[in-house]
């Protein structure tokens, strides 16, 4: 059997792998049914009822306003006037348009507006556990000796360290893209039994396809870095140790410093931002400790525009820092 054959095969055959994969489907699963069970969908009777509750919101708030403007009236001129605007000029009458139908509408699920969000929900969860089960794949062999054994049938360091690392990658390339795949469907099928699916077009659902890509790319990443820094530091604590670090820390403790030196675009210091400038494409962020007047628009914040280039450009330096740093200490240190 090939090096690749037996590590694809550990890999999948792992109890801790197995375990992971099914918390991530029953999490899922449970995502989606929420979505079927919280949404329906929108027909000629829902249209009809949410016209008539804003009708009726209407009408009640217009009897309220004639008995509001009744009393005012009646107290001017009395200790109760100061309750009231003076002279009763303040009171703006309700109008229809005020009450939309709209805002009286069961929830219904639009694939095209609410789909990216499932799937940046998928992406960030198979992310999160490629960056476990990576960690835990090779950081296990190290504590445990079997990489040294490993080495000793096979002594090329750098080849049985990239093997690893292609076979972690390749089953979580594919295990995205099935998941993927499913997820799109289920998800079609909750439009179209509780919501609507209409408005996609081709350039819709190319756009969907492309998003699922950087969500792919983003599994694939955090894999990598699980299984580099706990190749780096010989366990799987290593991994999760600087993670946790890297969020309390320096997350948390870099954000609060931040926001109490006033710094500008504070958030671009914050790993999240660049996770959701990099699934959507762009994200905006405004400083509004500052002030671009016009005379047009007034007092109007200066912003930043965070792109999905620039987001990637950071993905891919951190994927060959960390797995560059793995390989090189495979080959320079003792293995003992």
């Amino acid at each position: 059997m090939s090096l690749y054959s037996a590590e694809t095969r550990r890999l999948t055959k792992r109890r801790f792998t197995k375990l992971f994969l099914l918390g991530v489907t029953l999490i899922l699963l449970a995502v989606a049914a929420g979505m079927f069970f919280t949404n329906e969908k929108v027909g000629p009777e829902q249209i009809a009822s949410a016209q008539a509750q804003a009708q009726q919101e209407f009408q009640r708030s217009q009897e309220q306003f004639q008995r509001d403007m009744t009393q005012c009236q009646a107290d001017q001129g009395t200790a109760q006037a100061s309750n009231w605007p003076p002279g009763c000029e303040g009171m703006v009458e309700p109008t229809a348009d005020d009450f939309q139908a709209q805002w009286f509408m069961p929830p219904t699920f639009d694939f095209r507006e609410s789909f990216p969000d499932m799937v940046t929900t998928l992406a960030a969860l198979l992310a999160l556990v490629a960056f476990i089960v990576g960690a835990s794949f090779v950081g296990a062999e190290w504590s445990s000796g079997g990489m040294m054994n490993l080495l000793l049938w096979r002594p090329q360091r750098l080849k049985v360290l990239g093997t690893k690392l292609a076979a972690l990658l390749v089953f979580f390339t594919a295990l995205t893209v099935v998941f993927s795949a499913v997820w799109t469907g289920l998800f079609y099928l909750i439009a179209q039994a509780r919501g609507t699916s209409e408005s996609m077009t081709s350039g819709a659902w190319q756009s969907i396809g492309l998003m699922e890509l950087r969500g792919l790319a983003l599994v694939i990443v955090a894999g990598a870095v699980g299984f580099g820094l706990a190749s780096l530091g010989r366990h799987t604590a290593m991994a999760l140790g600087v993670t946790i670090g890297a969020v309390i820390v320096f997350q948390f403790g870099l954000g609060t410093v931040l926001s109490l030196a006033s710094v500008k675009f504070a958030e671009a210091y914050l790993i999240p931002i660049w996770m959701i400038a990099w699934m959507d494409k762009e994200v905006k962020i405004e400083d509004y400790n500052s002030c671009d007047f016009s005379s047009a628009n007034g007092c109007v914040p200066d912003s930043l525009t965070l792109t999905w280039p620039m987001a990637g450009g950071i993905l891919a330096a951190v994927f060959v820092l960390i797995v560059g740093a793995a390989m090189w200490t495979m080959r320079s240190r003792d293995v003992t």
